[in-house]
């Protein structure tokens, strides 16, 4: 069975909180135990260090995260479960990447220009304040996700934008240094479940420690109800019919309730529930679900040394079956290899080895999406900017289809390529396109 490998981090800067458990844990959990997908789950310890600077509140906060994907069921035995820190390869890949990543694109990252927007409005220097970690934060993301080829990225809406920034980074990699149908790294895609995307806090904003407006996912029962409680409403009166799409608590419920509960809160909500009464019902579902872990949690916590093993166990296995081999190859393909070593592009072009001719897309500094059609090393075709890789996909489909138009303004010839050079690789193509779906209507056969 063909996996999909699947991979979930949770930086190590606070307290697990319920938007931690719906938005990330939870699912990566339901996740685990399905036998189609290859689950990596890690503690972004390193990514941590970008906005706490507090050595004790790191240690507790891997602890605490630690022990509460165990309380929650993840099986450590059967995925890869490990701290950032242990896998150096993570660090170094970080670097290659920073070496192919754009300065412009992030520029454009949310966290800087928010921080950057705010030292503007204080009358300060536009980079007072701002680490070149925070900078950086996406390329060390992008080389949590593509040491390993994760191909699903479980994201709140407010990290697409990474998800999209490590796609950037892996295809100019690709352009870079991939030799002939090469591809070092695959394109992963942003995963996001629409109800529980965004958990509101206290306060109905996203619930965030950065907001200080969290409810601590393993807090004593009566200190949750005493936050749920705290909860800001409305002042609409019972009897008063209320908004549910609007209301905090509304959604706080819609992430713990299946579809039934779901329907008749909001038949209730129409018929004017009183929020004490919405609140009560909010406390008791959310408990009900996180007591039996909660005590879980606790015994977890008591032995801490347990943890570290697991932990220790983790990263060990990951290091010696993927990222050490995998780290080992990119290398290789920077020239970071033995003097004695030739590459895979200087072997094939001494032995005349005959090889497909490829497409190659690629984002450039201007923010525009290019391909190229390569024979080896020699640039057959060249096109010019498209607005989305969506565009510039499309046009590859139509020259492996309809073959090589002088007239085509969107792409030039190679130097020194002929057309019926092009004309041949395009017809070679087409011909292994053909194969392929022979192939694949034989076996469906």
């Amino acid at each position: 069975m063909q996996q999909t490998r699947v991979l979930t981090g949770i930086t190590t800067s606070g307290t697990p909180h319920l938007g931690n458990y719906v938005g990330a844990i939870r699912p990566a959990v339901a996740s685990s135990l399905r036998a189609d997908v290859e689950a990596f789950y890690f503690l972004a310890d390193y990514h941590a260090l970008i906005k706490v600077q507090d050595p004790a509140r790191v240690q507790r906060s891997t602890l605490e995260i630690a022990a509460t994907w165990l309380a929650c069921g993840l099986a450590p035995e059967k995925v890869w479960f490990y701290r950032q820190s242990d896998v150096p390869e993570i660090t170094e890949l970080n670097w290659l990447l920073t070496c192919v990543a754009g300065k412009g694109v992030l520029n454009r990252a949310h966290a800087y220009k928010a921080s950057v927007d705010k030292n503007r409005e204080a009358g300060e220097d536009d980079d007072a304040g701002i680490s070149a970690g925070l900078f950086m934060y996406p390329v060390l993301m992008a080389a949590d996700i593509l040491l390993f080829n994760a191909q699903k990225v479980p994201v709140g809406r407010d990290q697409i934008q990474h998800i999209e920034m490590a796609r950037d980074f892996a295809q100019r990699f690709n352009h870079l240094y991939g030799a002939g149908s090469t591809e070092h790294f695959v394109l992963p895609e942003a995963v996001i479940e629409e109800q529980v995307a965004t958990l509101p806090g206290l306060d109905g904003r996203k619930m965030s420690k950065s907001y200080d407006n969290t409810i601590p996912l393993f807090c004593p029962r009566p200190e949750l109800k005493k936050l749920i409680y705290s909860i800001v409403t409305d002042s609409l009166a019972p009897g008063e019919a209320k908004d549910a799409d609007t209301s905090n608590v509304f959604q706080l419920y819609q992430a713990f309730a299946d579809a039934g509960e779901t329907a008749s809160m909001r038949q209730a909500f129409a018929d004017g529930i009183a929020w004490g009464e919405a609140k009560e019902a909010l406390f008791e579902r959310i408990d009900a679900e996180i007591s039996p872990l909660r005590e879980k949690y606790e015994s977890l916590m008591a032995r801490p040394g347990e943890i570290e093993a697991i932990l220790r166990d983790g990263a060990e296995r990951l290091r010696a079956q993927l990222a050490a081999p995998r780290l080992a190859a990119l290398r290789a393909a920077v020239g970071l290899r033995p003097l004695s070593q030739v590459s895979a592009a200087e072997a094939a072009v001494a032995h005349s080895t005959p090889v497909l001719p490829v497409f190659k897309q690629y984002r450039e500094q201007d923010g525009r999406f290019y391909f190229k059609l390569m024979a080896g090393e020699r640039v057959l075709l060249q096109s010019g900017g498209f607005d989305s890789p969506r565009d510039a996909g499309q046009h590859i489909a139509t020259l492996r289809r309809d073959g090589y138009a002088p007239a085509d303004p969107a792409i030039t010839l190679g130097e020194a390529v002929l057309a019926d050079e092009v004309r041949s690789a395009l017809a070679a193509l087409a011909e292994e396109d053909a194969r392929k779906a022979a192939q694949k209507a034989a076996g469906a056969r």
